[in-house]
């Protein structure tokens, strides 16, 4: 597929996140325009399914190269447009349930081509998309099935940043550490099936593991010395590995598992403060692989960062030390003002870069 033909995917995708974003903002109480009231509970399938999901689904579309493999973002996408406008929610899970099969295929494809931990553990993440998707196809709450697709997320970043440690060499013992972790992670994803409050604190004791193991053997921290775009994205990650250890232990000490503040700030600290983190930081180099348009690094690719962390940071404490709940809604907008900054840049630099790029030209 030409890149042309991937910028209504990207486009597909961007929207999901502003309308995810929108409905998160009126789950906080911000009082804005609602077409259907039954759409609140959509926030977190559009953000992880909808907007993730078809990044993730496009971008291994691309590494693939066959056209097969496009059916991924594609379904995704279309499963994102069927919960905004489809007669019931049910439409886009079925689509988003299929794209994430489509993902898990292609991960399939790669490991019997190219069979490694980092390949297996992306699949193993692609599998436990499927199976939080199944669920919540089948009818579970949000809440049920969200770990599992949080599952999803981190192991595929841990899988892409263990794929890049190859580089390094790493030892026999710290490719045992990474797979003890991984088998944690999965453990207690799967316990929370059945025993939700003892999962969740066997999923956190794995999330602080590998905030500790990524920390420590990733190539970030020899990167961070150099400068530009190496140095941005060293610091988006390591600031994700932090927050990574942080929703770690809250899910440890907290166990929470069902709606709630301490729920929430798990799900925040590792779903924005770790995962957004990481999109900020992998944005500039995986957009123009998409796109095949340049992407030239700029400082303000710091500002969407530094609010991104500052608005994590006011959404827990409003969670975990607030009583009266005057901080978490800031939290939110702040998070919302972050992503929107992210898209507003990443759109600039893009259009200035065209522009460089056309003079140059001439």
């Amino acid at each position: 597929m030409r890149p042309v033909w991937r910028a209504p995917l990207v486009a597909l995708a961007l929207l999901s996140m502003i309308w995810g974003v929108w409905l998160g903002l009126l789950r906080l109480g911000w009082a804005l325009p609602l077409p259907k009231p039954d759409q609140l509970i959509l926030h977190g399938p559009l953000m992880i399914g909808g907007f993730i999901g078809t990044l993730i689904g496009l971008e291994r579309a691309v590494g693939l190269g066959t056209w097969w493999a496009y059916s991924a973002p594609a379904l995704t996408a279309a499963g994102s447009l069927a919960l905004v406008l489809g007669p019931s929610p049910s439409s886009g899970a079925l689509f988003i349930t299929l794209g994430s099969i489509a993902v898990t295929a292609v991960y399939g494809v790669v490991l019997r081509r190219h069979p490694s931990m980092a390949i297996f553990t992306m699949a193993a993440g692609a599998a436990a998309w499927v199976a939080g998707n199944l669920q919540w196809l089948a009818g579970f709450a949000i809440y049920r099935v969200v770990f599992w697709w949080i599952a999803f997320l981190i192991l595929t970043i841990a899988g892409e940043r263990l794929e890049l440690t190859r580089f390094l060499n790493p030892s026999r013992r710290v490719r045992l550490a990474f797979i003890v972790v991984l088998a944690v992670v999965l453990a207690g994803t799967a316990l929370g099936v059945r025993w939700t409050e003892f999962g969740v604190r066997i999923l956190g004791v794995g999330l602080a593991a590998l905030s500790v193991w990524l920390i420590a053997h990733d190539m970030a921290r020899r990167a961070i010395r150099q400068p530009g775009l190496t140095r941005f994205v060293a610091i988006c990650l390591l600031s994700g590995y932090v927050w990574l250890g942080a929703g770690g232990l809250l899910a440890i000490v907290t166990g929470a598992g069902t709606p709630g503040p301490s729920y929430d700030a798990v799900l925040h600290a590792l779903l924005i403060g770790f995962v957004m983190s990481m999109i900020l930081g992998h944005a500039p180099i995986v957009f123009p692989a998409v796109l095949g348009k340049p992407l030239p690094f700029r400082w303000s690719f710091y500002v969407p960062l530094v609010v991104l962390h500052l608005s994590v940071s006011l959404r827990i404490a409003g969670d975990l030390v607030d009583e009266l709940g005057r901080l978490r809604p800031w939290g939110g907008l702040l998070n919302a003002a972050a992503l929107a900054l992210f898209a507003a840049n990443t759109a600039g630099v893009f259009a200035w870069g065209a522009i460089q790029t056309s003079s140059r030209a001439r």
